[in-house]
């Protein structure tokens, strides 16, 4: 047969009748980096899912993922394998650092709905300095004192004030009233308090929290680190651990054979990531950058004052990029404002400012992410002051990008709303500078990162939010909710106004809520 005939007939040859196959089905209880596997294997198999995961060991996916995922750098295979961890008693501080991460989601406990009384609080390593640590605990059961005191005050204060409504349970009223009472209290939460939270992350994201953990200052974030790393590489809990061993020991009474067949299945260890997370390590290229940009920060403004902005929102006006680079990159190291910090870079020759932005990329490794501070070029930009309780919640916002200051007392505190009505001010006002006088004196005997652990929630921090024009609306009609709490709320408003001020045909889009119009108390 000549060749033109050939591929006549092989053209000319019945096609399968074409059919719509589509077939989709949830996938429980595979290993997550089994799972990672067989998901990867799409791009290299014809085999469906189900044969995918009937043909891999546990060996497989680990000899799998040591050549695709370290040799050759293919570290997308680790966002398909999602793993949960509980987090427990862990400090305030800790957790906000724990969730600093744009691919993260998880629940914290919430400082509304539960009274932290009794959570108990870490106590930093004051072995090298006794006297600095009696201060420090002094300052802390002060807070918790006035804590438990404003909790219960200003509960009867909004009980006498505001009255139950024939349809609402007296259930609810006292829950919701004391929500609110809660929402004053909580500034005096010192960041040291315990709390838990949970989080399902990528193997990914995973790796690189553990690794921005084992590099933070703060011992108990890197102890923090290393336990993220064994709970990955461990053994996990079970859920239905103890009702499965129990049914193999019922199996096994029954028939021993079976018994041993039962055992292997039901009561196997399963480890969530041992192979994608065994590298974590603390990150040079973090550690290294840190003390360069903190060094360069402090030569630029030496000898200048810290500005206080006369709005706790300030929207940025747009400018050259390598000015916004440089900015962003020193805005983390200091507790300058941004505007303030942007004057001196703008005054800097070229030369100068690209050598700022050099700093952060100096000792960045080959398979090193660049710093956050890299992420720019947003149109809005907003240098934001609020009080750390307030800022918490803002922190949920991932689709920003936010370069976060260390925690300071040098920019004071947040009176929150109804206190000085209840006759609350003066030992709300007494508590908080005591705490702040023991972080200065703390602080001052060389101990800032235990310092940090003794400021209230009510204690202002600076931070920096780059955003588009969507998430700057869904932040500024979300927050502004009368349902809010009233620190973030007056942030939400103030991000519209700003906004509206500078972009006025765009004002009309926002569907916010004026915080100035009276709120009812008893609508969560």
């Amino acid at each position: 047969m000549a060749q033109s005939e050939v591929a006549t007939a092989a053209f000319s040859a019945p096609l399968e009748t074409p059919r719509n196959q589509t077939e989709v089905y949830a996938v429980h209880g595979a290993d997550p980096e089994v799972l990672a596997y067989a998901m990867a294997k799409y791009s290299r198999s014809a085999l469906s899912m189900k044969e995918s995961l009937g043909e891999i060991s546990s060996q497989r996916a680990e000899h799998f993922l040591n050549t695709f995922y370290f040799q050759y750098g293919h570290r997308s295979i680790a966002d398909l394998a999602h793993v949960a961890f509980a987090i427990e008693r862990l400090s305030l501080l800790a957790a906000i650092i724990l969730v600093d991460e744009q691919r993260w989601d998880g629940q914290e406990r919430s400082t509304r709905y539960q009274n932290f009384q009794k959570s108990g609080w870490y106590l930093p390593d004051f072995s090298l300095s006794p006297a600095s640590g009696a201060v420090f605990v002094e300052a802390i059961d002060a807070l918790f004192a006035e804590y438990h005191s404003t909790t219960e005050t200003m509960l009867a204060y909004l009980k006498g004030r505001i009255v139950r409504p024939a349809d609402m349970k007296e259930e609810t009223y006292q829950r919701t009233l004391r929500a609110r009472a809660l929402d004053v209290s909580r500034y005096l939460l010192p960041l040291a308090t315990n709390t838990s939270l949970g989080q399902i992350v990528n193997a990914r994201t995973l790796e690189t929290q553990i690794s921005r953990l084992l590099s933070d200052p703060h011992e108990e974030v890197r102890q923090l680190g290393e336990r993220l790393r064994e709970a990955a590489a461990g053994s996990a809990w079970k859920v239905q651990g103890e009702a499965l061993s129990d049914l193999q020991r019922e199996i096994a009474a029954l028939d021993p054979a079976l018994g041993a067949r039962a055992e292997a299945l039901l009561t196997r260890e399963v480890k969530i990531a041992p192979t994608l997370v065994k590298y974590s390590a603390p990150n040079n290229y973090v550690l290294a950058t840190r003390a360069e940009l903190a060094q360069a920060a402090a030569e630029l403004m030496r000898d200048a004052p810290v500005e206080t902005p006369a709005a706790a929102v300030d929207l940025l006006d747009n400018q050259q990029l390598e000015i916004d680079l440089a900015t962003t990159l020193l805005y983390g190291a200091c507790h300058y404002p941004y505007r303030q910090l942007a004057c001196r870079v703008a005054a800097l020759e070229e030369a100068r400012r690209n050598e700022i932005i050099a700093l952060g990329a100096r000792h960045r490794g080959r398979h090193d992410e660049l710093l956050r501070e890299f992420s720019a070029g947003q149109a809005l930009r907003f240098d934001i002051l609020m009080d750390i309780g307030g800022f918490r919640d803002m922190h949920r916002h991932r689709r920003c990008v936010q370069i976060l200051q260390p925690f300071t007392s040098c920019h004071g505190f947040e009176v929150p709303e109804g206190l000085a009505e209840a006759g609350l001010l003066r030992p709300y006002d007494s508590a908080m500078r005591q705490a702040h006088e023991a972080f200065f004196k703390v602080s001052r005997a060389g101990l800032k990162e235990n310092a940090r652990y003794v400021l209230p929630l009510g204690t202002r921090t600076r931070a920096l939010f780059k955003m588009d024009f969507a998430e700057a609306l869904y932040i500024a009609e979300l927050r502004s909710a009368p349902a809010g709490h009233f620190s973030y709320r007056r942030v939400a408003w103030e991000m519209y106004q700003a906004v509206a001020r500078k972009h006025p045909a765009l004002a009309s889009y926002f569907r916010v809520v004026d915080i100035n119009q009276p709120v009812d108390l008893l609508q969560r």
